[in-house]
C-alpha cells in the first residue's frame, strides 16, 4: 500500500505511516512515472490530476486538501473507479479574512472612514461568501448577494434566510465586488472570464474588485484596463502573472488567502477522515478549536489588525518571479477570532 502526500501539506508526516508506505513529494514530482505504483495522492491545487498523470496507475484515491476540483478530471476519475475528496469549506474563515483587510487597506488609502454608504456585492455565496456576508452586514456594509445555483436550489426545496440578485443589480449598485465561485467553462452559469471587459462597463460606480475565488474568473487583461481598483489573490497564468496588473493592484498576494494555520488543519483533517473512511483505517484526526463558520463577533479594525496584508503586497511587488516560493513557503497566519 503505497501514499504520496505533497511534501507542502502541513500536519500529516508521520500519520498515515502506521497503515502505509507514504513518499513526501514536491509538487513538481508527482509525475506519471512517480504515481504508477501508488494507490493514494494527497495532493494540493497545484497537481493537476488526469488522463496525462493516471492512466496505467494504481491509483483509486485523490485527497485535495482544498476547497476546489478544478485540478482534478472528475469525470476521467469517475470512468476508473477512482474516489475523489476535497475539502470544502477548510479556508472560509481565512478567505473571509483576506476579503475585509484588502477592504480595509482600500478604505485606507481611498480615505473613506466608514463602512455606512458602502455597498458590497458577493458573487458566490458558499462557504467563504457566506462568511463574507455576514460579517460585511455585522460591520455595517450593506450587503448583495448573487449565486445563480442557490436560487434554483432553493425553487427546488431548499431555503436560505437571504435574497439572491441578478448579477446586474450588483454592477448597478455596488461600491465593491467580491467573487467567490468555483472555475467553470460549460454549463448553465460558466464563471470563466465572468469579470471580463463586457461586466465592467456594465458597472456604474464600482471603485474596487476582488478576487481571491480563481485567477480565470477575471479577465486580467480587462482589469488591468479597468479605471477602478484592483485587489487580487488569484491570477490568471500562475505563476507568470502580469506585471502590469500586479503594479496596479492596491492589493496583490500570491494564491495564499486561504493559507492560515487553521485551515491548513481542517484540510489535512478532513483528507484523514476520507482515508479512514476509504480504508477501514484508524489514524487519529486532530481537533480544530477554531470554528469553521468564522468569528461570531467582529470588528473591521479587528480583522484587519489580524493580518498584514500589505506586507505580503509589497513581498509579492518587491520580487513577483518568487510567486511559487512565496506560495510554498507562506508563513500560516492565525485566522480572525
Amino acid at each position: 500500500m503505497k501514499v504520496i502526500v505533497d511534501s507542502h501539506i502541513p500536519h500529516i508526516r508521520g500519520v498515515i505511516e502506521p497503515y502505509a508506505e507514504v513518499l513526501y513529494l514536491e509538487p513538481g514530482d508527482i509525475n506519471r512515472e512517480a504515481v504508477r505504483d501508488a494507490d493514494a495522492l494527497i495532493i494540493r491545487t497545484r497537481t493537476r490530476c488526469d488522463a496525462a498523470l493516471l492512466d496505467g496507475s494504481c491509483v483509486r484515491f485523490i485527497g485535495s486538501a482544498t476547497i476546489g476540483t478544478d485540478h482534478i478530471d472528475l469525470d476521467y476519475c469517475a470512468a476508473h473507479g477512482i474516489t475523489v475528496h476535497n475539502a470544502p469549506g477548510c479556508n472560509a474563515p481565512a478567505v473571509a479574512q483576506w476579503v475585509f483587510c484588502a477592504i480595509a487597506a482600500w478604505m485606507r488609502q481611498r480615505h473613506i472612514t466608514s463602512p455606512a454608504g458602502l455597498t458590497l456585492g458577493i458573487v458566490g455565496v458558499g462557504h467563504i461568501g457566506s462568511i463574507v456576508a455576514r460579517w460585511g452586514r455585522a460591520l455595517g456594509f450593506t450587503v448583495l448577494l448573487n449565486d445563480p445555483p442557490r436560487v434554483i436550489a432553493e425553487k427546488t426545496g431548499m431555503t436560505f434566510d437571504t435574497v439572491f440578485l441578478p448579477l446586474e443589480e450588483l454592477q448597478r449598485r455596488c461600491d465593491i465586488i467580491t467573487f467567490h465561485t468555483p472555475i467553470t467553462r460549460d454549463g448553465q452559469w460558466p464563471t470563466w472570464h465572468l469579470c471580463d471587459q463586457a461586466f465592467l462597463d456594465g458597472l456604474d460606480h464600482c471603485r474596487l474588485i476582488l478576487d481571491a475565488a480563481r485567477g480565470p474568473i477575471a479577465d486580467n487583461a480587462a482589469l488591468l484596463a479597468w479605471h477602478g481598483d484592483v485587489g487580487l489573490d488569484c491570477w490568471e497564468n500562475e505563476p507568470d502573472i502580469s506585471r502590469e496588473l500586479l503594479e496596479k493592484a492596491i492589493v496583490a498576494t500570491p494564491h495564499i488567502a486561504g493559507y492560515s494555520a487553521e485551515g491548513k488543519q481542517r484540510g489535512t483533517a478532513m483528507m484523514l477522515e476520507a482515508l479512514n473512511d476509504f480504508y477501514g483505517w484508524d489514524i487519529p484526526v486532530p481537533t480544530i478549536n477554531c470554528p469553521a463558520t468564522g468569528a461570531a463577533q467582529v470588528t473591521l479594525d479587528g480583522i484587519a489588525a489580524s493580518y498584514d496584508i500589505l506586507a505580503d503586497t509589497a513581498r509579492l511587488k518587491a520580487d513577483p518571479d518568487a510567486f511559487e516560493s512565496q506560495r510554498n513557503n507562506y508563513f500560516h497566519r492565525p485566522e480572525y477570532q
